[in-house]
């Protein structure tokens, strides 16, 4: 499946709810089908800058792709890291750094949570995509 794939069905899924407490029930849900993440990653290098809450993304390269792990401290925002490392996790650096995460907006979560969780939610995105430029970067002067 393309990133754009999986972006469209999780647009989908939250379709089949009428209103936001239910759609908060869905992140919740997802949540608990985030892996866990090994103890030893959960250091101060793999912490979110900018979340209210504490959310550790730890990432991996391996056969040309990039993969995530993460939890939270907060069951909303584990749902939220959750949803972005089922569209993230398993793709070319390539294709993380250029990826237009537009079921964030089509699905309303930017617009339905707080200020601060906004914010982590920029923060979590923007350090996929750094992961994603320094797998890249390092695989082109490999490649020279």
């Amino acid at each position: 499946m393309t990133i754009d794939q999986v972006q469209r069905e999780i647009i989908e899924e939250f379709t089949l709810f009428d209103d936001w407490m239910d759609k908060y029930n869905h992140l919740i849900d997802l949540s608990k089908t985030l892996p866990e993440i090994d103890s030893k990653y959960k250091t101060e290098d793999n912490l979110i800058k900018g979340c209210q809450s504490k959310v550790w993304l730890h990432s991996e390269y391996s056969d040309g792709k990039v993969y995530f792990y993460a939890d939270s401290d907060a069951i909303i925002t584990k749902g939220i890291i959750a949803i972005l490392i089922r569209v993230m996790s398993g793709r070319r650096p390539e294709e993380l750094v250029n990826a237009d995460l537009f079921f964030i907006d089509e699905i309303g979560l930017r617009e339905n949570l707080s200020p601060t969780r906004a914010n982590g939610l920029a923060a979590m995105v923007k350090q996929m995509k750094m992961y994603a430029l320094a797998y890249q970067t390092k695989e082109q002067k490999k490649s020279k």
